[in-house]
């Protein structure tokens, strides 16, 4: 399925890249101001958007209007405006600290930031405080924090269900406070980005999809489930490549929460990360290409010394064709079937030397930050 762009806000970082997701393009919504869009961003107060839906009559109706307006009232405090000299984009309060969580691709190469908060005119002023590109997640600081900063609820992601109401929340298209409601579509994806200034095509397991809108300027945003705690960030929002690249509806992705406040965490405490979470061989290797110049793999440069490979015996040359069950043919491809295995897990690589096709039983280890 093909997916679409990355959301960011006000002036449109490269935020239409194309990102594929079994046959679905997915671009990071970082965006700009839409050059059709007759709305203000310096609106105030929260746009709800309950794409088009009528509520149900009778008392639920009622009762789920008012769950929804509860939900807006405690979390959309918690969530910035973020402008960069590239663009803008969304965040989300971690801390009476004055720390941010947002997307890596919303910073990109930035150092210093302005922050909007969602009740007040004003902008702060911010400062990186580490990014760690692999998994699209960054965090900044306030240079002042203000009284009575909001830090937002981290929800279970283990409790996250195919079917939950949710509501994005972030700055579309520069529209700062907007929120967008939908349910959780799915759990589990593997996505990977495109490539961008901003963005080095991290891939990303475990993922949240929701039919919540997410568009250009809501990356590091919310996903907000009704008990008002954060299940996700919004990071990619899809593209249908059958309709020019046009946004592909009700389909965008979030990181878990998990994932999110384990790397928060870290880049606060170390400013760097030290326990990924994410699966790695221990090799340093790049696609193989046949004698027709196809790609059929990934070839191993080298290995991490008593690292997992190592350890397994693959050495510089050996060319994986298959990771457990998955087929491989290009460096894209191993890095996605490792995103979505766990480290310590052992899985059966299947490579070529001097060719012969040969399998290696290895227990992955850890991707370092």
């Amino acid at each position: 399925m093909p997916a679409g762009p990355r959301p960011t806000g006000p002036r449109l970082l490269p935020a239409a890249t194309a990102l594929a997701l079994a046959g679905l393009l997915v671009n990071g919504c970082t965006g700009g101001t839409s050059s059709s869009s007759t709305a203000s961003s310096s609106s105030a107060g929260p746009s709800a958007s309950p794409s088009g839906s009528t509520l149900p009559s009778g008392n639920g109706g009622v009762q789920l209007q008012e769950d929804y307006q509860k939900v807006i009232s405690n979390v959309l405090p918690s969530v910035v405006q973020i402008t960069t000299p590239n663009g803008l984009g969304s965040g989300i309060v971690y801390d009476t600290e004055g720390n941010i969580v947002t997307n890596a691709h919303v910073v990109g190469a930035a150092q210093t930031f302005s922050v909007s908060l969602a009740n007040s005119s004003r902008s702060l002023a911010a400062t990186l405080v580490a990014s760690y590109p692999d998994s699209d997640l960054a965090v900044i600081r306030l240079s002042s924090p203000p009284a009575g900063l909001r830090p937002a609820a981290f929800g279970d992601s283990s409790k996250v269900e195919v079917g939950q109401i949710t509501l994005a929340m972030g700055s579309p298209l520069g529209l700062s406070s907007s929120v967008t409601q939908g349910i959780v579509s799915a759990i589990g994806r593997t996505v990977t980005e495109p490539r961008s200034p901003d963005s080095q095509g991290a891939t990303i397991g475990n993922m949240v999809q929701t039919s919540a809108a997410i568009n250009p300027g809501n990356s590091g945003g919310a996903l907000v489930n009704l008990n008002s705690q954060v299940i996700g960030i919004n990071t990619l929002a899809a593209v249908d490549q059958e309709a020019n690249g046009s946004a592909a509806p009700g389909i965008g992705f979030a990181i878990p929460a998990a994932t999110v406040t384990s790397i928060a965490d870290q880049l606060i405490k170390e400013g760097k990360v030290t326990n990924s979470g994410r699966a790695a061989l221990g090799i340093t290797a790049r696609t193989y290409f046949n004698a027709d110049f196809r790609p059929a793999g990934a070839v191993v440069v080298g290995t991490t010394a008593g690292g997992p490979a190592a350890a397994a015996g693959l050495q510089a040359g050996d060319v994986i064709t298959k990771l457990g069950d998955t087929d491989v043919t290009s460096l894209g491809g191993l890095t996605t079937a490792l995103a979505s295995l766990q480290p310590g897990s052992k899985v059966t690589v299947t490579y070529v030397r001097d060719g012969r096709s040969m399998t290696a039983d290895v227990t992955l280890g850890t991707l370092e930050g």
